[in-house]
């Protein structure tokens, strides 16, 4: 997982694989403010974002989730949320897995789950070993909007 600010890209960039730093630059250069709920290729397939709004949850309702095919680059246009991160170990309880339809596996329990507090601005990266629980409340319930980087994990080969 690398956690991170938009603000600091400049100083990330040499420090991370040229995919990520296409999806990181398109975050960061594109006005995200305007773009409406859906899904935007960026380079077919392989990277696109979705555009999510939806308003932040108790993390009791939330599922903790990871990917196989695809990493994550989940950043915030506007609003505040908690996502709790942790790693996928092997007592993970699956609650249901969907990888070969959705690319994702939902957990029924996970272990030693760390809060990240993400505000306007910041990003986190998740790879296939990070399970993270995403859309909980930060302070209070708020309506968020996201950006969600899908980046094909074939690409950073």
């Amino acid at each position: 997982m690398i956690f991170g600010h938009i603000s600091t890209l400049a100083a990330d960039v040499p420090h991370l694989h040229k995919t990520l730093v296409k999806g990181l630059e398109y975050l960061a250069k594109t006005d995200l403010a305007a773009l409406p709920k859906g899904k935007y290729e960026i380079e077919g397939k392989g990277i696109y974002v979705a555009i999510n709004e939806y308003e932040t949850q108790p993390r009791e309702v939330r599922r903790a989730e990871a990917h196989v095919d695809y990493l994550d680059i989940q950043y915030i246009i506007s609003g505040q949320e908690t996502v709790a991160y942790s790693l996928l170990t092997a007592n993970n309880e699956v609650l249901a897995d969907e990888l070969a339809a959705n690319d994702v596996i939902f957990y029924k329990t996970v272990q030693q789950e760390t809060d990240l507090a993400m505000t306007e601005g910041m990003y986190a990266i998740f790879f296939p070993w990070d399970v993270h629980r995403p859309n909980c409340i930060l302070n209070k319930a708020a309506t968020v909007k996201k950006a969600v980087v899908k980046i094909k994990m074939s690409l950073l080969k």
